[in-house]
């Protein structure tokens, strides 16, 4: 079964190793295949699943609590330097005497490196929106989604909403692609250079939808991706698809400080509580 143009869920013919979790996954495992990188990963990093909105059943915060807002990028630094150590440990244990000479002349791993990569958009933006924190911008890093592996990079809570925005490190043009239209149904595809990056949407989507189960339909929810690095044009260039703006950060900033319905102690109360119900990762 597809789940999407870049994977494929199937049985291994050959044991393979999972490119997130770095497990090993014997022949004839259910697994993914991702066409675009030819690596493999094991269903509990199944991106296409559904993320269930999550309903915390413990008491709500009071208005005293102190918010911990997070640290950008901390749960993908984690893994970065896990894996880093991982491999210098197994190295080392091979290779006694010339373990430290090897580990010099070679390489991390894509996978491995994808994880520092990373953690330094998060690092970046997080910074940049930590510099706009006010009564009325309120920010959140690094949240977990209960009962799930899937996390929440930022979440800016302004006067005009909540801004859930997923950080991306890419190199290459953001555009929109949009196929269909007269006779065939219309199809909007995200691309970075020539990579299809549609499946980013769709997860922002999740948790767009994640935060609104929260904060029901009272309170406007945004989500937003914003590509740190990428090879914007001088004039234009964001665009929305599928409510979700595709932006960089200094296109994003003047959004969040923009003036809103919402008053500074409503702010601070959508804060508080999904701080309460999203936890730092």
């Amino acid at each position: 079964m597809d789940g999407g143009a870049d994977e494929k869920r199937m049985r291994l013919r050959y044991a393979g190793i999972c490119r997130v979790c770095e497990a090993q996954l014997p022949a004839k495992t259910p697994a993914i295949y991702e066409r675009t990188t030819r690596t493999v990963r094991c269903l509990d990093h199944d991106t296409s699943a559904p993320v269930e909105p999550a309903v915390v059943d413990v008491p709500g915060p009071s208005a005293g609590d102190v918010v911990e807002p997070g640290t950008p990028g901390a749960s993908a630094r984690r893994e970065f330097e896990r894996r880093k150590a991982k491999r210098e440990e197994r190295v080392r244990a091979k290779h006694p005497k010339l373990g430290d000479l090897i580990l010099a002349l070679s390489d991390e791993r894509q996978s491995t490196t994808a994880w520092d990569v990373g953690a330094r958009g998060e690092e970046r933006l997080g910074n940049g929106l930590d510099a706009l924190a006010s009564d009325t911008v309120r920010l959140l890093h690094d949240r977990r989604i209960p009962r799930s592996r899937a996390n929440i990079d930022h979440i800016a809570v302004t006067a005009g909403g909540v801004y859930v925005i997923d950080a991306k490190k890419y190199r290459g043009r953001p555009h929109l692609k949009i196929e269909g239209g007269l006779f065939r149904p219309r199809e909007e595809r995200l691309l970075v250079g020539s990579r299809d990056c549609t499946k980013l949407v769709d997860g922002v989507l999740k948790q767009v939808d994640v935060v609104r189960g929260l904060l029901g339909t009272e309170v406007p929810v945004h989500g937003v991706l914003c590509f740190v690095e990428a090879d914007w044009p001088l004039i234009g260039g964001a665009f929305t698809t599928r409510d979700v703006l595709a932006l960089w950060p200094r296109r994003l900033y003047p959004q969040l400080e923009a003036d809103g319905a919402l008053a500074a102690d409503a702010v601070a109360e959508i804060h508080r509580k999904l701080a309460h119900a999203l936890p730092a990762a």
